[in-house]
């Protein structure tokens, strides 16, 4: 269970007002999860646009944005997302500057083991397609992996390690105070924070959207952007559209607190599973998504079982360690594992899901490239590709290859 920031006594220097929604603003923004609130800040920041509220059904950054696993990278093969993933991640790298606020942003790398020879070309490919993007990436050995990571079996008899792409520059933040940070900022400049809202249905003057009915009231709206993930879906058959989006669970567990024993990521897209460390000491698991779809924050505890066996796989070193406690999200998969931001058949609502497990990691950039839509009307060069008309077109971008293990 996440924190929630509104159990807290009133203190100026660190939470925001709940004020009650206006009649109308320019633009509503339905989700307050990280892309939500990156969104709103970067209207107002980069727009001047600030008569703008985001509405969130429970608390800000308690969806999504608290059950998700802390990964950061950019190394994707595909230029379109190596691009989007990419400005996010020198966006990270300057975050805390910007929103004045401690991120916990640890550049510590990521490494995507390869156990086979077709991985090893593989990573080999992607390495290469990087390096051509001016992303930072190598490959390693596996003397490289094990000084990189020295806690990792490389000479696994059913899995043998042999080698690794690495990022360096990839890491974690905690995903509670980024949250934070672009809600304090987003209020500082304007932005109306409202919390347990949750919006039933839209308003419509034939096919343009002019506001959303809410569990607190009708609110106007000149633009409406959809930002709320694993829900999308039934939220946009409410508004009449269809988006070709599946949702599942997806599950990730923390162990008991350690001493500083794993200094980096670790992936496996072969064994399924992946490892961090986080800041206070516990072990980050996760693999990939339940096979079925649902909207329920837990899933089946064969995906834990298979996932703990597989991390001891790679780290005899935890086989004692104990879970402390799972959790589930839901996560928005399309057909090509990449996301769908921009403009809808219906005149003036907007849509950015289908992140899958790759959402975190995004939330600076695509915050940037949505407002840019959402100001302007049209796209930003960093989500032009990922328009919801490429399902018609045919100019999938294919990252079913980055989207195997949840991360």
């Amino acid at each position: 269970m996440s924190f929630d920031p509104r159990a807290l006594p009133e203190h100026p220097d660190f939470l925001w007002a709940n004020p009650e929604p206006k009649s109308s603003y320019d633009v509503v923004i339905v989700g307050g999860g990280g892309h939500g609130l990156a969104t709103a800040y970067y209207l107002a920041a980069r727009h001047g646009i600030t008569n703008v509220a985001v509405v969130e059904r429970g608390w800000l950054g308690g969806g999504n944005m608290a059950r998700n696993t802390t990964i950061i990278r950019s190394n994707y093969l595909w230029d379109e997302s190596s691009a989007m993933y990419e400005a996010a991640l020198k966006l990270w790298e300057g975050m805390e500057e910007e929103l004045g606020y401690d991120v916990f942003f640890s550049q510590r790398g990521v490494l995507n083991l390869a156990h086979s020879l077709q991985d090893v070309r593989e990573s080999v490919r992607r390495v290469e397609a990087n390096r051509l993007n001016g992303v930072d990436a190598e490959f390693l050995d596996a003397d490289g992996v094990r000084e990189v990571c020295p806690i990792v079996n490389t000479d696994n008899l059913r899995y043998p390690v042999l080698g690794a792409t690495y990022q360096p520059r990839a890491g974690i933040a905690k995903h509670d105070w980024v949250a934070w940070a672009y809600a304090r900022r987003a209020a500082e400049l304007g932005v109306d924070l409202i919390q347990d809202c949750e919006v039933t249905g839209f308003v419509k003057d034939g096919n343009r959207v002019v506001g959303v009915e809410t569990t607190q009231g009708r609110i106007n709206a000149g633009r409406v952007a959809l930002c709320v993930a694993g829900s999308t879906s039934p939220l946009a058959e409410l508004a009449g559209i269809e988006v070709p989006i599946q949702s599942h669970p997806l599950q990730a567990l923390v162990s008991e607190l350690f001493e500083p024993v794993h200094p980096t990521v670790v992936m496996s897209n072969h064994i399924h599973v992946y490892v961090s460390q986080a800041h206070k000491g516990e072990l980050v698991m996760g693999a990939g998504v339940d096979q079925y779809t649902g909207y329920g924050q837990r899933g089946s505890f064969h995906v834990i079982e298979e996932q703990m066996a597989a991390a001891v796989e790679l780290f005899p070193i935890f086989a004692r360690a104990h879970v402390l406690r799972t959790w589930g999200g839901i996560v928005d998969v399309t057909m090509d594992a990449s996301p769908i931001m921009g403009t809808t058949p219906v005149d003036d609502l907007f849509v950015n899901a289908g992140w899958g497990t790759g959402g975190f990691k995004a939330v600076p950039a695509a915050g940037l490239a949505y407002a840019h839509t959402l100001a302007t009307g049209e796209p930003h060069e960093l989500n032009a590709p990922f328009s919801l008309e490429r399902f018609e077109t045919g100019a999938l971008i294919d990252e079913h290859g980055a989207a195997a293990v949840a991360h």
